[in-house]
């Protein structure tokens, strides 16, 4: 059976007319300002952003995620340009307990900033992605927290020894696939997010430092892969801990910007005409 039609000027036609946000209940044109508005609102905030304690919490998840800066002014005792950031955690270190707390507190903030925005973010592949792979960042960062090392292979040889005989406990492996799996949440985030600022004209600042931080990350992460694989082949260090520090710098100065760029989007909202 087939469907009568609306007439002209009935709530039908006024309700299609409403799909394109021209027109509102009844066929009445809206006021350019709302649709302005409208629009602002949405290139501002972006589907599925976090509100105000989003952004709040990603800011001090990356300040948490960074104390591993303190190593030198605390005097940790590992060389910053050989060693993996994640051996200030070791269970044998003087301050391991202050970095493993600290990774924790960082992963459990950036886990609940994510995860709003995630189950929001319904159909905008780009954002779905880059919110899914913070939330990944983030619990694999807290339990990352929980997996340390025993002690500092890149610093004691005794103990790249017991690791290369398998004499080493449980954490060691594990502590490495959780490593990897926050890494590559990081990364895909820094990626996923700063495309989704740029293809739905979303987070200004965002859109338009993001395309540089995410060269410098990829750069940074591919230095650090080619040097763990090169520590790994007893072919020396290939200052492994700077290009990690540079990674993990470049993951903080991103999440910044990222809060940065939501909280811009929201005084946007709030200075439009109501």
């Amino acid at each position: 059976m087939l469907r009568s039609l609306p007439l002209r000027g009935t709530a039908g036609a006024g309700a299609r007319r409403d799909d394109d946000g021209t027109r509102g209940a009844g066929g009445a044109r809206r006021p350019s300002w709302a649709r302005d508005g409208a629009a602002r609102e949405e290139r501002g905030r972006g589907g599925g952003a976090p509100g105000p304690f989003g952004a709040v919490l990603i800011v001090l998840g990356a300040l948490a995620y960074s104390v591993w800066l303190l190593e030198l002014p605390l005097a940790a005792g590992l060389d910053p340009v050989q060693s993996y950031v994640s051996e200030l955690a070791a269970t044998d270190q003087p301050l391991g307990a202050l970095f493993r707390t600290a990774d924790l507190v960082a992963g459990v903030l950036l886990l609940a900033a994510a995860l709003p925005p995630l189950a929001a973010a319904r159909r905008r592949f780009w954002a779905a992605t880059g919110w899914a792979a913070l939330a990944l960042f983030g619990a694999a960062t807290a339990v990352d927290s929980r997996l340390p090392l025993s002690c500092a292979p890149t610093a004691d040889t005794a103990c790249a020894a017991r690791e290369d005989a398998g004499l080493v406990p449980f954490t060691h492996a594990a502590h490495a696939v959780s490593s990897g799996l926050a890494m590559v949440g990081a990364v895909t985030a820094v990626v996923a997010l700063t495309v989704a600022a740029r293809r739905y004209g979303w987070w200004p600042p965002l859109a338009r430092t993001g395309p540089v931080l995410v060269v410098l990350e990829l750069a940074a992460t591919a230095w650090t892969l080619v040097a763990v694989a090169a520590f790994e082949a007893g072919r020396g260090h290939w200052a492994l801990g700077a290009g990690q520090r540079a990674q993990l710098l470049l993951v903080a100065v991103w999440l910044l910007l990222l809060a940065w760029s939501l909280r811009a989007g929201r005084a946007t909202r709030t200075g439009a005409r109501p």
